[in-house]
């Protein structure tokens, strides 16, 4: 899939980082920046490992606001959904995709969320029917937990309709 982009300071809150990306916590002024980021690629890999897809290979490397997947996995939607799992995390701005797929499949689209979005209105401008909605939720299960809490500048798949 290559690279995809996302917003920067949108997402899920990783390593006690806050809006203006200070750590919460006071971190030792020993710390360099290969480990900064060797620390964010491992909580990067807990987040992918919360989703439940099975990643055989599973590597991530984080450099600045960049973060590279590398494995393998069974289906091309859980490869999207992984790349969206590492790319709605605050502080990640891209993803450079390089996971396989065992068996391919036509790649969904990616939205990403505006204020005042529902996943109605975004099935409505996608699939021209509001009523589509769950086909969005079921896609981006797990990050989604509930229709009604989608954030703006998260980004969604929206699979081809079957």
């Amino acid at each position: 899939m290559g690279l995809i982009d996302f917003v920067k300071n949108a997402g899920r809150k990783m390593l006690g980082m806050e809006e203006d990306e200070k750590p919460k916590v006071k971190v030792a002024p020993t710390v360099s920046p290969a480990e900064m980021a060797a620390k964010r690629a491992k909580a990067l890999s807990a987040v992918v490992r919360e989703t439940g897809i099975a990643v055989n290979g599973l590597a991530i490397t984080v450099n600045g606001d960049l973060a590279t997947v590398r494995g393998k996995v069974a289906t091309q939607a859980e490869r999207e959904k992984i790349a969206l799992a590492v790319g709605n995390t605050f502080g990640i701005a891209r993803v450079d995709d390089r996971m396989e797929v065992e068996r391919p499949e036509p790649e969904a689209t990616f939205y990403t969320v505006k204020k005042g979005d529902t996943l109605s209105a975004i099935a409505k401008a996608h699939y021209k029917n509001a009523n589509k909605y769950p086909v969005i939720f079921e896609a981006n299960k797990p990050m989604l937990t509930h229709p009604d809490k989608i954030y703006p500048g998260q980004v969604l798949r929206i699979p081809p309709l079957q």
